[in-house]
C-alpha cells in the first residue's frame, strides 16, 4: 500500500475505535436506557441485563482492536475480518428486529454506521489484496 493509502487506513481505524468508543460507553454504562431507546421495553431480567451489557462490553474491547490496527494497518487484518463480521451481523440482526416492530427506528444509527464501516473494512481487504498483501 502506499503511505496515502496508510494514512488513510488509520484515520478509519481510529474513527472505528472512536465509534465504538461512543456507542459502547453509552451501551455498557446506561445499560437500561439505550436498551429502552432501542426496544421501547423495561430491561427488568437479570439475565437479558447481562447479556446486553456483555455485549457492550465486547464493543469497549474492540476499541483497542482498532486502535492496534490503526498502528499497522498492513499487518493486523485479523482484528479486521473479527470486527467486520461484527459490525455487518449486528447491522443485520438490528435490521431484522426493526422489520419484525421490535426495535425503534433510533436503531438505523447504528445499523447505517456499522454497515458503512462493513463497506470501508472490505476496501481496506481490497487495498491489500491489490497490494499483494498478506490478508492473514
Amino acid at each position: 500500500m502506499k503511505n496515502f493509502e496508510v494514512l488513510q487506513f488509520r484515520i478509519l481505524f481510529i474513527i472505528a475505535a472512536i465509534w465504538n468508543l461512543i456507542g459502547a460507553v453509552y451501551g455498557y454504562f446506561n445499560t437500561e436506557l439505550v436498551y429502552f431507546h432501542f426496544f421501547g421495553r423495561e430491561l427488568t431480567d437479570p439475565l437479558i441485563y447481562a447479556i446486553y451489557q456483555g455485549a457492550w462490553g465486547t464493543t469497549l474491547v474492540y476499541i483497542f482492536g482498532y486502535l492496534i490496527v490503526a498502528y499497522n494497518p498492513s499487518k493486523h487484518s485479523g482484528i479486521v475480518i473479527v470486527g467486520g463480521i461484527g459490525k455487518l451481523g449486528f447491522a443485520i440482526k438490528l435490521l431484522q428486529l426493526y422489520q419484525s416492530n421490535l426495535a425503534h427506528p433510533i436503531v438505523f444509527i447504528v445499523i447505517l454506521g456499522d454497515f458503512l464501516f462493513s463497506l470501508l473494512f472490505f476496501y481496506y481487504f481490497y487495498s491489500l489484496y491489490r497490494a499483494k498483501l498478506s490478508i492473514l
